[in-house]
């Protein structure tokens, strides 16, 4: 996630002029009647409350090995129900053209038919899976959960920034996040109208619960499924699981049994109907992909196969997470909606194209470049924040392999002030709303995860490259 390494041209709680937008009117009185020494003292209960849950994250190579506390901030981050009612429409707007492309690209792919999209972004991918060609989920639905992320440049400018079809995290965080600040501080929550979050735990497994195969009992049995306790997100798969009344469950508390994937229990094995996974493609089933994973159930693919059990999101999500994909985005949602896309994506050079290609060498310092599968804020050039050596070392990659690479503007993203001990200081952010789709509609959590860079001119809000979270705030009308 990346911004611009000038000042923002947008902040969200001031005017230019130092005078307050009205979303942030009622809590900046809120705010200036409050004690600073006392503001200081909640700032640190809140680093106390979030070690006392564990709200932590392991980070992949960490010398130490030891888990991280989530940075939080306490000024929350407010968006407007007219905001809100725009941003809801390009969404929703946006997954059903996700899950259509889906749909399409492991059937008929009328996309590539059309010329819209190379076939070579399809068969040069690992994320598409083969497996699952001609094959259609229970209820039609691949993408059970989804996140994207925005960025905002500007009073009614938001953009995608990227989608996250797979399995996107941080959820946890949003109600985390939420349920720390009315704690510390119920009294903002009766003067001002902020929609819940709370009921997502109960959203989500009724969503599930939807997308269950038509063998499912009458109340479909709900696992997650976790690669297990060394896992960066393992504190999201535990709380999802509690929070929903679900199990949690590693690939060996499972087995196939007389054409069903069963549980472990106290009392012998009971089928499950629908496993939200948060194990990657490749480790699900170890007859069907790597062969050496410990992670997976063996002939679970086959069982799914034959609609017996639900997997969310469905194995070959992935193919819409990829930042190549993601360029044709505004094709893809024209094409199967037939509409304009409400959400705009970010100009992007795909690097494999020749021209793209001499550009972004041309303009390497004044651009950010992106591996086409990496995530986490990993393998990724930041151009003007980059060194001559980093620079150079960038171009060798790109001219060495420009197709796995695409390249953006640094944009001008808006901030949000954080608390700090001399006062508001603004921070760059992005915005990650969550959103649930089954046979029933598509369900949008008001307001989603708010992620900020707590260090100035950060130019990445990724927690595992040192940024931090913050409550975000939807206003009711």
């Amino acid at each position: 996630m990346t911004s611009s390494t000038s000042a923002s041209k947008y902040d969200e709680m001031f005017n230019p002029d130092g005078t307050v937008r009205p979303a942030y009117a009622d809590f900046r009185d809120w705010y200036d009647t409050q004690d600073p020494a006392w503001l200081k003292r909640q700032d640190a209960e809140a680093e106390r409350f979030f070690r006392r849950v564990g709200i932590t994250f392991n980070v992949y190579g960490d010398d130490d090995g030891e888990e991280r506390l989530i940075p939080f901030d306490m000024i929350p981050r407010i968006i407007t129900a007219r905001e809100w009612r725009k941003l809801t429409r390009g969404i929703e707007q946006r997954v059903r053209a996700l899950n259509a492309f889906l749909q399409d690209l492991y059937h008929r792919q009328e996309i590539i038919r059309s010329g819209r999209l190379p076939i070579h972004y399809l068969r040069d991918n690992d994320a598409f899976l083969s497996q699952m060609i001609g094959f259609t989920p229970p209820g039609g639905v691949y993408t059970h959960i989804v996140g994207i992320d925005l960025v905002r440049t500007g009073p009614d400018e938001f953009v995608v920034l990227e989608d996250n079809a797979r399995t996107p995290s941080g959820v946890s965080y949003m109600l985390e996040n939420r349920e720390t600040m009315m704690q510390m501080f119920p009294e903002l929550f009766t003067k001002i109208p902020v929609r819940p979050v709370s009921d997502y735990p109960r959203r989500l497994a009724r969503s599930l619960r939807a997308c269950a195969p038509t063998c499912a009992a009458a109340r479909p049995v709900v696992a997650v499924l976790t690669p297990g306790i060394y896992n960066s997100a393992y504190f999201e798969h535990a709380f999802l699981a509690d929070e929903m009344g679900a199990e949690l469950i590693e690939g060996s508390d499972l087995r196939v049994m007389d054409g069903r994937v069963q549980m472990r229990t106290t009392t012998g094995y009971t089928p499950v109907d629908v496993i939200y996974r948060r194990v990657d493609d490749d480790f699900l089933d170890p007859l069907t992909f790597n062969p050496e994973s410990a992670l997976g159930i063996p002939g679970i693919m086959d069982v799914y196969r034959s609609g017996g059990v639900t997997i969310a999101n469905a194995p070959g999500t992935g193919i819409a997470d990829d930042k190549a994909i993601y360029t044709f985005m505004p094709e893809i949602v024209e094409f199967y909606t037939g509409e304009k896309p409400i959400l705009k994506n970010v100009e992007t050079w795909r690097c494999i194209e020749e021209d793209s290609l001499k550009y972004v060498l041309d303009n390497l310092s004044d651009l950010v470049v992106k591996e086409v599968h990496g995530s986490g804020g990993y393998g990724m050039l930041i151009g003007p924040a980059a060194s001559k050596k980093e620079l150079n070392e960038f171009e060798a990659k790109l001219r060495a392999k420009p197709e796995n690479y695409i390249a953006q503007p640094t944009l001008s993203l808006s901030t949000v002030p954080i608390f700090t001990s001399k006062g508001l200081a603004p921070r760059h952010v992005d915005l990650r709303p969550f959103v649930l789709v089954s046979p029933d509609g598509i369900d949008i959590t008001p307001g989603g995860l708010t992620r900020v860079a707590l260090k100035k001119g950060s130019l990445v809000v990724n927690s595992s490259q040192g940024g931090g979270t913050k409550d975000s705030w939807v206003l009711d009308e």
